[in-house]
């Protein structure tokens, strides 16, 4: 492998999603992530679906394609001696090791934590939970959409108060893992100093209400308790989705000169009365809403953002996804990856979000890309390579 994380190895016991997204992007820098799963149905995404692709044993679960790219899969059944003993084999050699267990779980096997990192000092470990490792609720299972829910994001969320609703990606189990991977690279710069690994501790509670935002200040400094209210933005306005005459187009207008731009454009008045500043369009957000759609009333989607985008006015549509990887400029940011899988083939897959550039603005090419794995794909080479250097050290 090349990249950033290319010299790092990274054992994943992690399964779902927060865990396998955070292995999964240390395997878009480079690193080696070597999955381990249970022997009989491996990671639980394996049998999230449909929609599944395949048949009979070559059958895939596109959820489980979407989190595992750039890692190797052994079934090792961690209750087995044997399997144990090679689990602490990768250990002895890994820089990092992630799980998303239940608190206790790991210590009922004989694999706390506190024994892996006295075996392997350098070890830098993630764990990620529900709800935090420890307090008053530490040990309660966590799944997104309860933590979208408790914590509070689906209250922001949806056409109004009384209609919350989740987010349409698992935004809680995302966030997790994305917090859980830049601890993870902080943790392997900090042992460049000590020489110790440490402990990275991410929650889908925690992640959640670190994306609060604006919301979260406007409740603790402000003492205003933040609502769902559709597809308009609580605190700028004109900022939302507007209907035209043949559907919706969305804008942007964070700042008065925009604004002004704006109603220049579109014949309005930028002083009219009750809508001259920022502070009073959100105050008079349902007249504004009819404002700006009365001015788009004759336009239709197409030409209106032509209009828009031509008077620098941030200006969008709402793309469905297919749409999205159709795209032109999705395609044109590396997006998409092709891999060929072991039993399905070539196949598509969503690309890493990060590119890298040297100072003479080339892009740094990355490594080629490696496809989810079947179950214990890589069982036998990884068993070989473990027992092989640990006879040569005899």
């Amino acid at each position: 492998m090349s990249g950033p994380l290319a010299d790092v190895l990274v054992v994943d016991l992690s399964r779902a999603l927060a865990g396998p997204h955070a292995t999964m992007m240390l395997g878009d820098l480079g690193a080696r992530v070597i999955k381990v799963e249970t022997p009989d149905s491996g990671d639980d995404t394996r049998g999230y679906g449909p929609p599944f692709v395949g048949v009979g044993d070559a059958r895939e679960s596109t959820y489980f394609l979407a989190a595992n790219r750039n890692k190797e899969s052994v079934a090792l059944d961690l209750k087995d001696a044997g399997d144990r003993e090679v689990l602490l084999a990768l250990v002895d050699r890994a820089d990092v090791l992630v799980e998303n267990f239940r608190t206790g779980v790991l210590d009922r096997l004989g694999l706390g934590i506190d024994a892996l990192m006295a075996r392997n000092p350098r070890l830098v470990v993630l764990s990620i939970t529900g709800f935090g490792h420890d307090g008053p609720e530490g040990g309660r299972a966590g799944y997104d959409q309860i933590a979208q829910g408790e914590g509070g994001l689906m209250s922001l969320t949806g056409s109004g108060p009384d209609d919350p609703q989740r987010v349409g990606v698992p935004i809680a189990d995302l966030l997790a893992g994305m917090n859980g991977a830049y601890g993870v690279v902080a943790a392997l710069h900090e042992r460049h100093r000590t020489g110790v690994g440490v402990v990275v501790r991410t929650s889908l509670l925690a992640s959640v209400v670190g994306v609060h935002a604006f919301q979260g200040t406007r409740w603790t400094v402000a003492g205003e308790v933040g609502r769902a209210q559709g597809n308009h933005h609580p605190s700028i306005a004109p900022y939302g989705l507007f209907r035209c005459r043949d559907g919706a187009v969305q804008i942007a207008l964070g700042s008065e000169s925009l604004w002004r731009r704006f109603c220049i454009v579109f014949g309005l008045d930028p002083d009219a009365q009750g809508l001259a500043t920022n502070a009073e369009r959100v105050e008079a957000r349902p007249r504004l809403i009819t404002v700006v759609e009365h001015a788009f009333a004759e336009w239709d989607a197409g030409p209106l953002l032509e209009r828009l985008s031509g008077a620098g006015l941030p200006a969008g549509r709402v793309r469905t996804i297919d749409e999205v990887y159709d795209w032109d400029q999705t395609v044109s940011q590396g997006l998409q990856i092709e891999v060929d899988h072991s039993t399905l083939g070539p196949i598509t897959l969503p690309g890493p979000p990060l590119r890298f550039f040297g100072a003479d603005g080339q892009e740094v090419a990355g490594h080629d890309h490696a496809p989810p794995p079947t179950l214990d794909q890589h069982g036998d080479g990884i068993r070989a390579w473990v027992v092989g250097e640990a006879r040569g050290s005899a």
